[in-house]
């Protein structure tokens, strides 16, 4: 992709637009409550009997100091010194405090094992959803958009939603409570709160689905400064990004992305603090003036000191409970929009449909296609036009073709990574949609060109080919070692079996044929009936892959085996050699077969031999 093609990518517009209708927004709410209910009942009930005791402690506070004032007042007043007047007021304020300290360190408690239950739950949730989605989903643009937006701190912004529901809660039961003691002083001071409040509450709202949106839309652009940043830290990427000086064009990119999001967040930034004031400046304004009449009634006899001292406390005190409650509402509500991403994620559904499926009482490993057809979503050129192909049980069966021939689509298909579009694909006689998922798995060992390189000791890269029966068997994995011709390599490794490949956790790694060595050992370790293998010496040298294909029979007898390999020397050993060109099979026969045909393997083959002499001369 040119520079010119990756900026206009970046600067794509949104192709999905953000839905934050308030039916959705509560029906994510819904949702998101009830798998925290499901997820912890008893911490959630606790949280909640919380929420109520700090709703109501100011407001009994209050009532608690007006009358301790008014007993006080009236003790003073008659000249009575005993304390016997003010000591239920005293005990009353003295238990509400105790009650109080320890229902917020038992807040603090609940919220962080709820967080921490959350936490394994939803990250659980997405993993276990990932792996039930097919190959087709994770290649498909619109999802890896739903994909990286679920993947975006979705715990994270779960247990925030939580614990600013439960601050709002606290705060609007402390804001109603704290009207009901200023009610009974002066019933004019509700009439102060609606015109402020609730403008407050729509232009917070508005505040938090823009922050939201830019947010929403930022996922296409976060991937890149990720893919960015990794290009230039990465232990594969990082020597020819030093050898071309690509790094200040990368870093230059980085920063530019990195510059308009923080230009975007700005610009909220200042929105909310120009609201708040203006929501600070009114309030407070509007609190003073109904202050100074109450101040004048008081004057005047008709309240006494203790309702003027808790007027005073009461109000100062509203105002700042009433923006924190707006507040944490508007923020739980934007919660809810992320929470949203993860709802979508979990929405999606492979695109290969999976039944109980059938278990073949036999299996030999005979492969059928007929007549399929199959093309890349997104595509307007079929990968595969009606193939048709028997392979035989036990058969060795090598693909030969131009690169995009369509020979990984093919055995993709027979994994059933993907569906066919027309035609279908039979093992042991059974449509590979009507045959358990689980089962077809169980009978398919599969090297892939990008083969996995797994951060773990040799032993377990190997037993990872059957890890339920291999993972603690170390005797098994010798012995799959031994028949694939590694076993002398990992002995040579620093603590042999037990040695961590790979540098992220380790400090081994392997050459690139070491590793393919590893993956087709891992391969042979799957008691399967079906094997493939997608240029399984693509990696190796000539000595190394001579030595891999002599013991070739010994490895495969009795599997059936569909081989993928640019090497003409690996695949004459196959017992068919079937050549494709541009999603067809246009020859099929074995290697003097072909050869005396004169065709297009013939040709592809003679090049080969050239390009070898030539290679040699040099």
């Amino acid at each position: 992709m040119t520079s010119a093609r990756i900026d206009s990518h970046l600067n794509a517009s949104p192709e999905h637009p953000v839905v934050t209708d308030i039916r959705g927004l509560l029906l994510n709410m819904r949702w998101a409550l009830k798998l925290t209910w499901s997820t912890n009942a008893p911490l959630t009930v606790g949280l909640l009997v919380i929420t109520l005791v700090h709703g109501v402690f100011p407001a009994g506070l209050a009532w608690i100091v007006r009358g301790l004032i008014n007993a006080a007042v009236k003790a003073l007043e008659s000249g009575t010194k005993e304390i016997t007047t003010i000591l239920p007021w005293l005990l009353l304020g003295l238990g509400l405090t105790i009650v109080e300290a320890v229902s917020l360190r038992a807040n603090k408690l609940f919220v962080a094992r709820l967080h921490d239950d959350l936490n394994l739950r939803i990250t659980s949730d997405i993993l276990s959803h990932a792996a039930e989605l097919d190959v087709a989903c994770f290649e498909d643009p619109h999802v890896r958009e739903i994909i990286e937006r679920a993947q975006q701190d979705a715990a994270g912004h779960f247990s925030k939603f939580v614990q600013d529901t439960l601050v709002a809660n606290t705060n609007v039961v402390q804001t109603v409570s704290l009207i009901g003691i200023l009610m009974s002083i002066e019933p004019l001071i509700v009439l102060i709160l609606g015109p402020f409040a609730f403008p407050y509450l729509l232009f917070q709202w508005r505040l938090a689905k823009k922050h939201y949106s830019t947010e929403h839309f930022r996922a296409t652009k976060r991937r890149w400064t990720s893919y960015f940043a990794s290009r230039l830290m990465s232990q594969q990427s990082v020597a020819e990004v030093k050898l071309l000086d690509l790094a200040p064009l990368l870093i230059e990119k980085f920063r530019a992305l990195m510059a308009e999001f923080r230009d975007q967040d700005r610009k909220i930034y200042l929105r909310s603090f120009a609201g708040g004031s203006v929501f600070a400046v009114l309030t407070t304004v509007a609190f003073y003036a109904i202050f100074t009449w109450i101040v004048m009634r008081a004057l005047r006899g008709a309240l006494t000191i203790g309702d003027l001292a808790i007027f005073a406390g009461v109000t100062s005190r509203l105002r700042t409970t009433l923006e924190k409650a707006i507040l944490a509402i508007s923020s739980a509500m934007e919660e809810t929009l992320h929470i949203s991403n993860l709802i979508q994620f979990l929405a999606v559904r492979p695109r290969i449909a999976v039944s109980a499926g059938v278990v073949p009482s036999t299996t030999r490993g005979e492969i059928e296609l007929k007549n399929v057809s199959f093309t890349y979503p997104g595509s307007r050129d079929p990968a595969l036009s009606g193939v048709s192909l028997h392979i035989n049980p036990g058969e060795t069966v090598a693909l030969v073709g131009e690169n995009g021939a369509g020979k990984t689509t093919l055995v993709k298909l027979i994994a059933r990574l993907y569906d066919p579009d027309d035609g279908s694909i039979t093992l042991e006689g059974f449509d590979l949609r009507e045959l358990s998922l689980v089962y077809l798995q169980s009978q398919i060992s599969f090297v892939f060109q990008g083969f996995g390189r797994y951060e773990a000791t040799a032993a377990d890269n190997i037993a990872y080919g059957d890890w339920r029966r291999m993972l603690y068997n170390r005797e098994l994995v010798e012995r799959i070692a031994l028949l694939a011709d590694v076993h002398d390599m990992i002995k040579d490794m620093p603590q042999g079996y037990d040695t961590m490949l790979g540098r992220m956790f380790g400090e081994y790694d392997l050459s690139g044929g070491q590793w393919q060595k590893i993956a087709v050992a891992r391969a042979f370790a799957r008691d399967a009936s079906l094997l493939i293998l997608d240029e399984p010496t693509s990696s190796l040298d000539v000595r190394a892959e001579y030595e891999l294909f002599c013991r070739f029979r010994d490895l495969t007898r009795g599997r059936t085996t569909i081989l993928i390999s640019h090497r003409f020397s690996t695949v004459s050993m196959a017992d068919r050699i079937i050549v494709m060109e541009r999603g067809r099979i246009v020859e099929s026969g074995t290697h003097h077969d072909l050869l005396a045909q004169a065709g297009t393997y013939a040709s592809l083959y003679n090049l080969h031999q050239r390009q070898r002499r030539s290679t040699l001369l040099e």
